[in-house]
């Protein structure tokens, strides 16, 4: 299954929220990200649709086992580009836009060659 970027950060967003909190609403999803409550009603209808999200008895947003996998996946993704940025000098704030811009298209095989050379040379 290929997801979107747009699908992909949803699920990084609900993620990262239910890090936080395991009460995560469709509302602090689009606080989060800066989207409109249809905008995030649609989002999140679809992600439903390909089994990765599902609302619990109690509305709130869980990633399903499928949907958390690939979460994790982007998140670490977002995580090592970011720390890589920032060991070359980039600021936090640039590192961490520009990984989440990169993290969706970079491939598996270019990814795991960063994460290796991060894991040997980082700091």
């Amino acid at each position: 299954m290929a997801l979107q970027e747009s699908g992909e950060m949803y699920l990084e967003t609900i993620y990262v929220l239910s890090l936080e909190s395991p009460f995560v609403r469709g509302i602090d999803i689009g606080e989060h990200l800066g989207y409109s409550k249809p905008s995030v009603s649609r989002a999140l209808g679809l992600l439903r649709d390909e089994g990765l999200v599902k609302r619990d008895e109690d509305g709130f947003v869980r990633l399903t086992e499928a949907g958390e996998i690939l979460a994790k996946r982007i998140y670490e993704r977002h995580t090592v580009l970011t720390k890589l940025l920032m060991d070359i000098g980039v600021d936090e704030k640039t590192a961490s836009e520009d990984a989440c811009r990169v993290e969706h298209y970079i491939s598996d095989k270019t990814f795991d060659a960063i994460k290796a050379h991060v894991k040997k040379h980082g700091s």
